[in-house]
């Protein structure tokens, strides 16, 4: 054990002297990827005026704490007038004799706290657990005709959770499409057989989204979650596969947005409490639309969208509800994910786009 912790530290001090140093490189084109300097580096990987996804403990926009937020699970931000953005968190749901468990309060084996470490792997040997990047990302060229489409990819390992579950990902991103970030799921050889790995995006109440886009109706949270203002989440019922949003493309696509435009969304009240959390308060200069999206030809019937809600902003899972403080203008949606059955190398996008909802569905 102190050998281990004396390798934590070696790699933690050669982060601190090395620096915050990803940062935006061209690649004999013009496209300019967000890439580790080397693999003792913060683990930050994304592409300029695009979407930027990072591990735990390092932050993905400069400044806002030490550490980024909670463990065990992917940070995701956008890239926009010379920083990173922190719009969401992605976390890990795997399901598994019908027990789901969550991988950023699901204790961790090494030091029984909430969280479940994750780390980057260049291929599919997943090494150990490290707080530093561990590779710069594989840079290749996908689509052979279109040679000038790069893609950025790594793999990300976990801990094995305690219902047996122990999935690990590739991810990916394409310089034609910046706004997004492919997820591919598979399972180690001493994984329990899951039933189904969901990847939700938990934070919608930051960016205060409350239209979520459906084939035949746009469903607002306000008026889903009408008269509840308690401090726990609230669900009611998922949409199936026959309500998705097809794009232009075939693609099966759900979205979120906020029903406030960008000056209600940028203001934040002038009372105290609020103040005391202005880690709430919404810092992009601009709006976004967040999306999940399916390839509909390997899409199966068990694809559905499942959404829940909360009134007040989360603090830490505490009872007192005086550390929470309400949603300014009405619920919103939390958790945000599109649910299918577990099939090894099933892949899943997620996007953060500053194009408006049609513009997306016509794509």
């Amino acid at each position: 054990m102190k050998i281990i912790l004396k390798h934590f530290i070696i790699i933690i001090a050669l982060i601190v002297f090395n620096g915050s140093n990803f940062f935006a490189q061209k690649q004999g084109s013009d496209i300019k990827w967000i890439r580790p300097n080397d693999n003792f580096d913060e683990a930050v990987w994304g592409i300029e005026g695009g979407i930027v996804i990072g591990l735990w403990p390092s932050p993905i926009e400069i400044g806002k704490n030490s550490t980024g937020g909670p463990r065990g699970l992917f940070r995701i931000g956008y890239q926009a007038g010379g920083k990173v953005h922190h719009i969401n968190y992605i976390a890990v749901e795997p399901v598994v004799d019908g027990e789901m468990e969550f991988s950023e309060i699901s204790p961790s084996r090494v030091d029984e706290t909430w969280g479940k470490m994750m780390w980057a792997s260049e291929n599919e040997n997943p090494g150990s657990f490290s707080p530093a990047a561990r590779t710069r990302g594989e840079i290749s060229n996908p689509d052979s005709e279109n040679p000038e489409v790069e893609e950025l990819s790594f793999y990300v390992f976990m801990e094995k959770f305690k219902n047996g579950a122990h999935p690990y990902f590739r991810v990916s991103i394409r310089s034609d499409k910046p706004e997004e970030i492919g997820f591919e799921i598979f399972h180690q050889d001493n994984s329990a057989e899951m039933e189904r790995c969901v990847l939700t995006a938990t934070m919608g109440n930051y960016a205060r989204a409350r239209n979520l886009y459906l084939k035949d109706e746009i469903v607002n949270s306000k008026e889903l979650y009408t008269g509840y203002e308690e401090i726990d989440f609230i669900e009611k019922e998922e949409y199936g596969k026959d309500r998705i949003i097809k794009n232009k493309g075939g693609e099966f696509i759900a979205i979120i947005e906020s029903d406030e435009d960008f000056a209600e969304l940028a203001a934040w009240p002038q009372e105290k409490k609020y103040f005391q959390n202005q880690n709430w308060r919404y810092r992009p200069f601009f709006k976004v639309v967040q999306y999940w999206k399916k390839d509909s030809q390997e899409a199966d019937n068990s694809l559905r969208i499942r959404v829940n809600g909360r009134a007040t902003y989360w603090a830490g899972g505490s009872s007192d509800e005086s550390n929470y403080i309400a949603i300014p203008r009405g619920p919103a949606f939390e958790n945000f994910e599109l649910r299918e059955d577990y099939e090894e190398g099933q892949q899943f996008y997620f996007g953060i786009s500053r194009k408006n909802v049609e513009e997306l569905i016509a794509r």
